[in-house]
């Protein structure tokens, strides 16, 4: 989680929401990172998880990230939720929730939603008050 709050501290560059990500492979080491790129790249779908989630599968070399965990400081939204299902990653671990369009259990839990063929593993809450403290000060400096 240190590393993702590291990335999304380099989202202060840009302009862009402070977001990080890491993907990491089943023995620990960072596959792929990745930050919020919206601003920077002016696409709306360049949230840190997908990013960190397109890095990580042209490393590979392949989409299926199925001994993988994604680790961000905010809870993905739907879109990201989606693209974890898409790419088969196993376990979420996040910061900070996401009261207004989480997908990993606040608003909906699209990551666990038994209705689906894959469910992934949520792990909320690590170093959240870093995570939330990061987001609080970009919004308030943005006010």
């Amino acid at each position: 989680m240190r590393l993702a709050l590291a990335e999304a501290r380099l989202a202060h560059d840009t302009d862009d929401v402070p977001i990080g990500a890491v993907v990491l492979d089943a023995d620990g080491t960072v596959l792929a990172h990745g930050r919020n790129e919206r601003e920077k790249d002016a696409d709306p779908t360049a949230h840190a998880e997908i990013v960190a989630i397109r890095r990580a599968a042209a490393v590979r070399g392949d989409w299926h990230l199925s001994d993988t965990t994604l680790v961000v400081t905010l809870e993905p939204c739907l879109m990201c939720a989606g693209a974890i299902l898409a790419a088969r990653i196993p376990r979420v671990v996040f910061g900070a929730w996401d009261e207004k369009a989480g997908g990993a259990g606040s608003v909906y839990d699209l990551l666990r939603d038994r209705r689906l063929p894959h469910r992934v593993e949520v792990v909320p809450e690590v170093l959240a008050a870093e995570s939330t403290e990061l987001l609080r000060d970009f919004f308030e400096r943005r006010r």
